[in-house]
């Protein structure tokens, strides 16, 4: 696709207005029918099993392929390329939280994985004791308390909720890439990489799914949350999380 950023930030500030009225309207008729935090289950449970048939009958067995025909040596340089674009972003994100420290070990790893690391095809930070950070903006909006609205999947990209969609719409217009790799063939290549890399690092979990979870969908959308809400807080979150964000906002 040749479409701008410009033009896609235009149409993604409707569709996200749209989505949010739509998500305010609904969710309070819904709020009191079934678990208050997922009052568009049905049509959630309908997207889950598509994203599935996808995964199951593309994405995994290319990923798969991807894992064992592609040397290790260039699976490590694509994933130290891409992860070191991202850490520009993430101390961003760091930065905004009110965590100057991450933010500066995140942009120090940029030097020295762009300098000594070969463009960022090797990582010696990690090497030298600068550990990597996980951030992105919807973590920043719940830093900034901003609630986590109904639980969301997404067509193809997943499990989410209406901040953490919100958060990945900003995400992809502010990634670098586009600064670093200025041709389409070059960004597309760099996306289809990045996304079989990482199903290919979630091959072993995907046995694991299937044989521990009776309810497939509850198991991952409860997962989520409780990741999602460890990540808001740095692994430390409220111990009453109810008393946090209370189930009538459809909150965590």
């Amino acid at each position: 696709m040749n479409l701008s950023k410009s033009a896609l930030s235009s149409q993604w500030r409707l569709t996200r207005g749209l989505l949010t009225a739509l998500v305010v309207a609904v969710s309070v008729g819904c709020a009191s029918n079934g678990n208050p935090r997922d009052p568009f289950e049905p049509v959630n449970r309908k997207i889950y099993s598509f994203n599935s048939a996808v995964d199951r009958t593309v994405l995994e067995p290319t990923a798969r392929a991807y894992k064992n025909y592609v040397p290790y040596v260039l699976q490590y340089s694509f994933r130290s390329f891409l992860s070191n674009i991202g850490d520009v972003w993430i101390g961003a994100n760091n930065l905004m939280q009110g965590k100057p420290r991450q933010a500066v070990n995140d942009w120090t790893r940029v030097l020295l994985n762009t300098t000594i690391g070969f463009l960022g095809f090797s990582d010696p930070a990690t090497e030298f004791g600068l550990r990597k950070s996980r951030e992105d903006f919807g973590q920043t909006l719940g830093v900034w308390g901003v609630p986590t609205g109904p639980y969301l999947v997404l067509p193809l990209l997943g499990p989410s909720s209406v901040r953490g969609a919100t958060g990945w719409t900003t995400d992809y217009l502010a990634d670098p890439i586009d600064s670093v790799l200025t041709k389409t063939r070059e960004r597309n290549f760099s996306t289809v990489v990045g996304v079989l890399d990482t199903r290919a690092s979630l091959l072993g979990a995907t046995s694991i799914l299937q044989g521990a979870a009776l309810d497939e969908y509850s198991f991952v959308r409860d997962g989520y949350l409780q990741r999602r809400r460890n990540m808001v807080y740095d692994g430390n979150p409220p111990y009453e999380e109810e008393d946090e964000e209370p189930l009538p906002t459809y909150t965590d």
